[in-house]
C-alpha cells in the first residue's frame, strides 16, 4: 500500500497489507492473551495508559509531523490533536475505578446483591482518519482499561499514525499480543467482520455504519456507531458582539478543512441580524492563509482524500443549479495536492444537497430564518442527530430551542467542542451508542448479576 502526502501527493511510504491469514492469525493471538490480561489488576492496567499518555507528551511533535503528513491537517492542529488526546487518556485512567468497581443493591442477613463489570472479550476497532488519535483513544483506551484486548484497523489514510501510537502503546508495557494494529483497506475490514470479535466499534459514515450493522447483527455481540452528522448552528438576533459569533462559527465550519463529524454544516441566521452577520463571517473566512500544512500560520491545508473533491464540486454545481450564490470560494486549487477553496454560499435551501448531504470539506450554506420557530424547524429538518448550536445572550432561549433539538450534543454560545467527561453519541444515521464519559467507559463492559444467599 502506497502511503500518498495530499500536500504534494508524494509517496511518503510503502506498507504490505495485512491479508486473511494475517488478520486470522492477529485475531488468534488476541483471543488467546484475553484472559491474563483480563487478570491483571486495574490498578496496573491504568498505570500502563497513564505510562502511554507520558510518552505520548514527549513524542508530541514526531507524533505531530507523521500526522500531518499521511491526513493534510495544518501542523499546529496536529499538536493540538495529540495533547487533546492525552488528557483524555488521563480522565479515562482517573474515573475507570468508579465506573468499574462492584456495585452493591443490597446488603442483609437473608440476601446479598451486586452487580460485577466484566470485558466483553476481543473487541474489533475499526477507525476513522480525520482524527485517528481522539477517534482512536475514544475506543481502544477505555476498551484496554476495562481488560479487552483490541484488534485495532486505522484508516487506511492514517495507518502511519495507527502504527506510531502501537509503537508508544508498547513503549508503554502493554503486552504486545493485547493490541494488534490491522494494516488494510475496506478488503481487510470485510475480513475482520468474518471473524467472531466479541464486539464491534466503527467511526466513520452513515453508509458504512449501516452495513457494518447488518453485516454482524447475526453474532448478536455489541456493535457501536459513531457515525457522520449534519450539524447546524442557529445565531439568534440578540447576540452582542456580532463579529465575536462570526469568528467563532467560522472556526467550527473549517476547522480541519470541515473534516469533522461534529463540524458545523449548516447555519441559519435569524433575519434580524443576517447581513451584519453575513459581512463579518466572509471577511474572517477570508482572511483564513492557506498552504503545505507545514507552514507557519497555515489554517487551511489540503483535503485529506482526492475523492471529496469532485463530491464538493457536484454539491456546489447542484445548489448553484437550484438558486445558490458564491460569496467566497468554490473551487478546486490550482496546485499540486488536494486542495479546495474555503466557499461560502447564500440563498441556499433544503432542496439543496449542500444542506441535506454530510459535506466533510470547507463548505457552508447560510441561511437567513425569520424566528427562533423557523430555526428550529429547519434544524431538525435532518436524518443525522449528532450536534446542535446556539448562539443567543439568553440561556432561557438557548435551552427553548434545545428542548426541540433532537441531538446528542448541544453547545451554547460555542460550537465543535468535545469533552471526555461528556458521552460523545448521536442520535438517528448520526450513530449508535456512547464514547467518552461514564457512559463511554461502560461500553466495553458487561453487566453480571449476583444473586446470594447465606447457607
Amino acid at each position: 500500500m502506497n502511503i500518498i502526502n495530499p500536500a504534494t501527493e508524494e509517496i511518503i511510504a510503502t506498507l504490505e497489507p495485512d491479508n486473511k491469514a494475517s488478520a486470522l492469525h492477529k485475531y488468534e493471538l488476541l483471543k488467546k492473551s484475553f484472559h491474563s490480561w483480563r487478570q491483571t489488576k486495574l490498578t496496573e492496567r491504568i498505570d500502563i495508559m497513564k505510562n502511554y499518555a507520558s510518552i505520548l507528551e514527549k513524542n508530541i511533535e514526531a507524533c505531530a509531523c507523521i500526522l500531518t503528513t499521511e491526513v493534510g491537517k495544518p501542523l499546529q492542529q496536529s499538536r493540538n490533536e495529540i495533547k487533546g488526546a492525552i488528557q483524555r487518556i488521563l480522565w479515562l485512567c482517573d474515573n475507570a475505578p468508579a465506573v468499574y468497581r462492584q456495585e452493591w443493591m443490597r446488603q442483609d442477613a437473608s440476601f446479598k446483591e451486586y452487580i460485577d463489570y466484566e470485558p466483553l472479550g476481543t473487541i474489533c476497532n475499526i477507525s476513522a482518519w480525520n482524527y485517528p488519535y481522539l477517534v482512536g483513544i475514544n475506543v481502544y483506551v477505555p476498551a484496554l482499561l476495562a481488560g479487552n484486548t483490541v484488534a485495532y484497523k486505522p484508516s487506511e489514510y492514517a495507518l502511519l499514525s495507527g502504527l506510531q501510537m502501537q509503537k508508544l502503546l508498547y513503549s508503554a508495557g502493554l503486552p504486545e499480543n493485547v493490541f494488534q494494529v490491522i494494516v488494510g483497506d475496506k478488503h481487510i475490514g470485510e475480513e475482520l467482520l468474518n471473524l467472531n470479535f466479541d464486539g464491534y466499534f466503527f467511526t466513520g459514515s452513515y453508509s458504512t455504519g449501516k452495513y457494518i450493522y447488518e453485516k454482524v447483527a447475526y453474532k448478536m455481540v455489541p456493535c457501536q456507531l459513531e457515525l457522520g452528522g449534519k450539524d447546524p448552528l442557529y445565531v439568534a438576533d440578540d447576540v452582542s458582539d456580532i463579529t465575536s459569533v462570526a469568528r467563532s462559527a467560522a472556526d467550527g465550519a473549517f476547522y480541519n478543512n470541515g473534516q469533522s463529524c461534529c463540524s458545523v454544516e449548516r447555519i441559519y441566521v435569524h433575519e434580524n441580524i443576517y447581513e451584519p452577520f453575513l459581512h463579518e463571517f466572509i471577511q474572517e473566512v477570508a482572511s483564513y492563509k492557506i498552504g503545505l500544512p507545514t507552514e507557519q500560520g497555515v489554517y487551511i491545508g489540503p483535503l485529506t482524500r482526492r475523492a471529496q473533491i469532485p463530491f464538493l464540486e457536484e454539491q456546489i454545481q447542484d445548489a448553484l443549479n437550484k438558486g445558490a450564490k458564491i460569496m467566497l470560494g468554490g473551487k478546486r486549487i490550482d496546485r499540486k495536492g488536494y486542495y479546495f477553496e474555503p466557499t461560502v454560499l447564500v440563498e441556499v435551501n433544503h432542496e439543496m444537497r449542500i444542506m441535506r448531504e454530510e459535506s466533510f470539506g470547507p463548505v457552508i450554506g447560510i441561511m437567513k430564518v425569520k424566528d427562533d420557530e423557523h430555526a428550529i424547524e429547519l434544524m431538525n429538518d435532518t436524518e443525522y442527530g449528532l450536534t446542535g448550536s446556539v448562539y443567543s445572550a439568553n440561556i432561557e432561549r438557548a435551552q427553548h430551542i434545545f428542548s426541540k433539538l433532537n441531538t446528542g450534543t448541544v453547545y451554547w454560545n460555542c460550537c465543535d467542542r468535545v469533552s471526555p467527561a461528556l458521552p460523545w453519541s448521536g442520535r438517528k444515521h448520526s450513530g449508535i451508542g456512547s464514547t467518552l464519559s461514564f457512559a463511554g467507559l461502560r461500553a466495553f463492559v458487561q453487566p453480571k448479576a449476583f444473586h446470594l444467599k447465606p447457607a
